[in-house]
């Protein structure tokens, strides 16, 4: 048997896992994982865990800011257009008012501003998420059925840097998890 023929048939990881019975000891663990130089993990739990994310080295997306211009870009576009048809496109003079009367525009631009708003922080939190995404490989871990009932988990993925199977594993196994298993891919 070749080389080649051997490095087919082992299986790909994606990561190693350890299982926790409360978010104390999984929010401790994240912390020391993170310390020890891991990078690349992520932590699941049936609930919300105060300071989880900040654990594991999250850092802020952009979808505030995408909203954020999208709604100043709805709002002037809604403005703008509105402008464009009152005084050059169809000008009416009602009244002897000014054809751009601004304080009748409000409503339509609030209304542009929150539409451009809401579909952009709809779809960018989706892009940014890399939602949908109907399949993961944690899924293969048969403990994982209990992660979103009583259980605790983190993942550490095998494109971290540090990532050698064998050492992380025993790291794994040194948190004071309940069972540590491999995530195939």
């Amino acid at each position: 048997m070749s080389h080649a023929e051997i490095l087919d048939e082992t299986p790909a990881i994606h990561g190693a896992m350890v299982e926790f019975d409360d978010p104390d000891t999984l929010l401790e663990a994240c912390e020391r994982a993170y310390a020890a130089g891991y990078r690349k993990m992520d932590a699941y739990a049936p609930m919300p865990v105060e300071g989880l994310a900040e654990a594991i080295g999250f850092k802020k997306n952009k979808v505030a800011l995408c909203v954020l211009i999208a709604g100043i870009c709805g709002a002037t576009l809604g403005f703008t257009f509105l402008e464009w048809i009152s005084g050059v496109a169809y000008p009416h003079n009602v009244g002897g008012r000014p054809l751009n009367s601004w304080p009748s525009f409000i409503p339509i631009t609030f209304e542009c501003m929150i539409l451009f708003a809401g579909l952009t922080s709809m779809f960018s939190m989706l892009a940014m998420n890399g939602l949908p995404k109907p399949y993961h490989p944690v899924f293969n871990v048969e403990a994982f059925r209990r992660a979103s009932v009583d259980k605790f988990f983190l993942c550490i993925e095998s494109t971290d840097p540090m990532f050698r199977p064998h050492d992380t594993m025993h790291f794994l196994g040194s948190l004071g998890g309940k069972e540590v298993s491999i995530v195939p891919a």
